[in-house]
C-alpha cells in the first residue's frame, strides 16, 4: 500500500459510454489531478455473458476523446479469478462465508424476509445448512447487524443499520459478485479513495464489512448525483441518445461535452465548452451535489 493518492475509474463493458458515467469520471479525474495523484483504469467485466464485443475499446476511446486520461492499466476483472479465489478462501477459513441453495424466487416467495434496498433481505434461511442440497450452491457473506455506517465525502453521512442481509460473494453459476470483486481489486491496487455513482451507496456497507474481514485498509468513498431523463430514471447504456460516441458522431466536439457537464457538477454557470484541465483550479469534491442531474436532450 501507498501514501499516495490513488482512485480509479472502472466501467463495465456491457455497452457504449454515457453521460452518468462520463460525469463520475470526470470528476475522479479532477479530484486526481487536485491531489496530485494516480488513476488506475480497471474493466469490470466478472459478469461474461453481460460483456458486448468491443465495448470495452470504445470507452477507452470516449475517455480518451474527452481528455479524461489514466496512468495506469488497463485491468481487466476477468483475470484476476485466481485473487477473488484466494480472498474467497480466506474469507471462508476465517468463518464468513456459508454455502446457500436459495433461488431469489425462494427468497421472494419467503412472506415473513423483511425489504431492503435491494429486495427482500436474505433471511438466513442455508446459514446453518443448505435448504435444497440437490441444487448447486452460491456462496453467501455472513452479514451481520447493524450494518457499517460511513461518512461519504459528497452525500455525507450514510448511517450504521441502513442495509442487511447475507449477500451473495459467488453465484451458483461461477460468477464473481460484484461486491466481492470490487473489494480485492480496490485493496491491490492500492486504492485510497473510490469515485462512484450515488446508486451504489448502499453497497459501501457490504464492501466495508468484507475490508474489514479480510484485514485490509477501508478507503473513503465519494457517490457522485446520477443523470437522469425526465421522468427521473437512471440513464443506462439503453439511453443511445445519450451516449459519448454519439455526440461525437453528430460533430460535437469534447469540450462541449465537458461544459454540459462541468455545469451539470455546479463547476461552471453555463454549458460553454471547456476542456478538463481549465476545471481544476475551480474544483473541490466537497462542492459536488450529491443530487441527481436531469438531462434534457433538446436544451
Amino acid at each position: 500500500m501507498t501514501s499516495t493518492y490513488r482512485t480509479r475509474f472502472a466501467p463495465s463493458p456491457t455497452g457504449r459510454m454515457h453521460l452518468g458515467h462520463a460525469r463520475t469520471a470526470l470528476v475522479t479525474w479532477l479530484r486526481a489531478q487536485e491531489r496530485g495523484g494516480r488513476i488506475v483504469m480497471r474493466v469490470e467485466d466478472i459478469d461474461r455473458p453481460r460483456v458486448v464485443p468491443g465495448a470495452a475499446d470504445a470507452i477507452f476511446r470516449d475517455h480518451e476523446w474527452l481528455g479524461l486520461h489514466w496512468d495506469e492499466g488497463p485491468i481487466f476483472q476477468s483475470s484476476r479469478d485466481e485473487a477473488y479465489e484466494r480472498a474467497l478462501h480466506e474469507l471462508r477459513d476465517a468463518g464468513w462465508v456459508y454455502s446457500c441453495t436459495c433461488s431469489r424466487k425462494d427468497i421472494a416467495e419467503i412472506a415473513s424476509a423483511p425489504h431492503g434496498d435491494e429486495g427482500p433481505r436474505y433471511p438466513g434461511t442455508c446459514r446453518n445448512g443448505v435448504a435444497k442440497p440437490e441444487r448447486a450452491p452460491s456462496l453467501r457473506f455472513r452479514f451481520d447487524d447493524p450494518s457499517p455506517g460511513f461518512d461519504d465525502l459528497v452525500s455525507g453521512e450514510y448511517p450504521e443499520g441502513a442495509v442487511g442481509g447475507d449477500f451473495v460473494l459467488r453465484r451458483a453459476d461461477g460468477i464473481w459478485a460484484y461486491q466481492l470483486a470490487v473489494v480485492v481489486d480496490d485493496a491491490e491496487e492500492g486504492i485510497t479513495e473510490v469515485i462512484r455513482g450515488a446508486d451504489l451507496l448502499s453497497s459501501t456497507p457490504r464492501q466495508i464489512a468484507i475490508y474489514r474481514a479480510l484485514g485490509r485498509l477501508v478507503p473513503r468513498f465519494a457517490h457522485v448525483g446520477l443523470v437522469v431523463d425526465s421522468a427521473g430514471t437512471r440513464l443506462s447504456k439503453r439511453h443511445g441518445a445519450t451516449a459519448v460516441e454519439s455526440f461525437r458522431d453528430l460533430g460535437r466536439q469534447p469540450e462541449e461535452v465537458i461544459g454540459l457537464l462541468a455545469q451539470s457538477l455546479g463547476l461552471t454557470a453555463t454549458a460553454a465548452s471547456i476542456r478538463p484541465e481549465e476545471l481544476v483550479s475551480r474544483f473541490a469534491l466537497g462542492d459536488i451535489s450529491g443530487s441527481s442531474f436531469a438531462w434534457d436532450p433538446n436544451a
